[in-house]
């Protein structure tokens, strides 16, 4: 029995040699990344909202991009020139580029898809842009070679490139032809990102896996949206885990990598775990209390000043983001350029004076109702402060919490008191305020409809002059103090935690997870 044992034990010995003397399988790379909704489809900007946008674009690209510091990125264009009379915009497209089933981009494709996008039927979200109802209309997109674009507006718009690079308009991504069935209607995005849709099992996961032939470009770091964006993992699975607390319960049993907006609250603990990693970033997100102007009670410009009067902001900052954030009443971001010490005056806290505005408005105790979600931890947290202080002041104010995409329904459709809603940043002033203000009859989600506010967004849309641009700001910023049609509470924070196995992972100032340039460590 022992020389059987010796011989076995021997056996063993040498096949451990022998597998080790050869190399072993590559083991395949995996990122699991939590969001706290499922996607609503993977059609580039529609029916979309900012899960929807995180992950499509992984899969798709447009010809420009937001860098880091918010200033615009060729991306699919190798480079883009402007005429002299600000109308006509010339792209040159990127040799070598590939879409996700092997065929190479060219302009046709650009036109394809910018006739698909301006078809009313794919209700492309950000149409309205450039159809004649937003600032300008392109009147017609020529290909003079295979690799040039023209794109040959009605008008100058200044802000022509910023909005094709807004990520709810999913960047004005290209996607090719095969992307839509023979009927026309939608299928998958074949893009051209440096991941591939694979699988979409709805209320569960979406797989994403590395595109091989990504073209990536010539910079050696990622910036933002455009810049070096190299598939570095062979599959990323985004893991819809609704529940906060059971996202990080997740992270710290390792089931899933990366947790990209843990709540506020969360900060100092992961913080002192040794396995964890942390990112934060300050983005241009808006955080609100939206007011339905039309409402027979609220339209009185005195309530709603009340209101304002009644909100200690700073302190809805610092409790909700646990000190992270500062408060900012203005609609430019505190991170903004054009937010100087004119946007760092907001509402003045004074209980007695909202008492006092309640009286004059004739306020008699008539119910109001504050939509909210428990989606976004933050939004929730806010409206409970929200409430609270406003019931301290004489305001009988409900809350009512609906699911996320029911709140969405609701506040497209202006079926709304007040709800407490964030905003995904724009990275221009212009277009922070474009977000909120608009003719209600046209554009029922539109919060602030005011024809001489909108008239100076207009000018700040046009105007080239940063000097200008600045006066038209601090007006608005006055008129918006002075009307109220909302509350602005405080830019968001984005806290994103990681296992220590991740490398390369950062949080966004556009709040958005971002696979491309992340590795996984033995």
């Amino acid at each position: 029995m022992k020389l059987k044992a010796k011989l076995l034990l021997a056996g063993c010995a040498s096949a451990l040699l022998a597998v080790s003397a050869f190399p072993a399988f590559a083991q395949q790379s995996l990122l699991r990344i939590a969001l706290n909704a499922d996607i609503r489809g993977t059609n580039p900007g529609v029916n979309r909202d900012d899960n929807t946008d995180a992950v499509v674009l992984h899969v798709v690209e447009g010809l420009v991009a937001y860098g880091e510091n918010a200033s615009i990125q060729p991306l699919l264009a190798e480079s883009y020139a402007i005429s002299e009379d600000g109308r006509s915009y010339t792209f040159k497209l990127r040799k070598g580029v590939k879409f996700h089933n092997g065929a190479e981009l060219t302009a046709e494709d650009v036109v394809w898809n910018w006739k698909r996008y301006t078809d009313p039927k794919t209700e492309w979200r950000c149409l309205s842009e450039f159809d004649g109802r937003g600032r300008s209309q392109v009147e017609a997109v020529e290909t003079p070679d295979p690799q040039t674009v023209v794109f040959r507006l009605t008008k100058p718009d200044a802000l022509f490139l910023a909005t094709l690079a807004r990520t709810d308009c999913a960047m004005t991504g290209i996607v090719h032809k095969d992307s839509v069935k023979a009927d026309g209607t939608w299928d998958k995005p074949i893009g051209t990102g440096p991941f591939k849709l694979k699988e979409w099992r709805r209320g569960e996961f979406v797989k994403l896996s590395k595109f091989d032939s990504y073209a990536n470009r010539s910079e050696s770091k990622p910036d933002g949206y455009s810049g070096s964006k190299r598939p570095l993992v062979d599959e990323v699975r985004f893991l819809v885990i609704p529940d906060n607390a059971a996202a990080k319960a997740a992270l710290l049993r390792g089931d899933v990598d990366v947790v990209p907006d843990i709540a506020n609250a969360d900060v100092k603990e992961i913080k002192g775990n040794a396995n964890l990693g942390l990112s934060i970033a300050q983005n241009m997100g808006l955080s609100t209390l939206l007011i339905q102007t039309r409402d027979p009670l609220l339209s009185s410009v005195k309530l709603r000043q009340a209101i304002a009067a009644a909100l200690d902001t700073p302190q809805i900052a610092q409790a909700v983001t646990e000190g992270l954030a500062k408060h900012n009443n203005s609609i430019v971001p505190l991170s903004s350029s054009y937010h100087t010490a004119a946007h760092d005056q907001g509402y003045k806290y004074d209980p007695e004076v909202a008492k006092k505005l309640l009286q004059e408005a004739g306020y008699k105790g008539e119910p109001v109702t504050i939509l909210t979600n428990k989606r976004y931890p933050q939004t929730f947290a806010s409206s409970v402060i929200i409430q609270a202080m406003l019931q301290a002041v004489g305001i009988n104010a409900n809350l009512e919490v609906l699911e996320w995409g029911t709140q969405l329904d609701r506040y497209n459709k202006g079926n709304y008191q007040m709800m407490a809603f964030p905003y995904s940043a724009r990275l221009d002033p212009s277009l922070s305020f474009e977000s909120v203000m608009g003719p209600k009859d046209k554009q029922p989600r539109k919060v602030w409809d005011s024809p001489e506010a909108q008239a100076l967004l207009e000018k700040s849309m046009i105007a080239s002059k940063t000097d200008e641009r600045q006066k038209i700001f601090d007006e608005l910023h006055g008129r918006f103090l002075t009307e109220v049609p909302f509350v602005m509470l405080y830019n968001g924070v984005e806290a994103s935690a990681f296992r220590k196995n991740v490398q390369g992972y950062t949080a966004s100032v556009l709040s958005k997870p971002r696979a491309w340039e992340v590795r996984i460590a033995n």
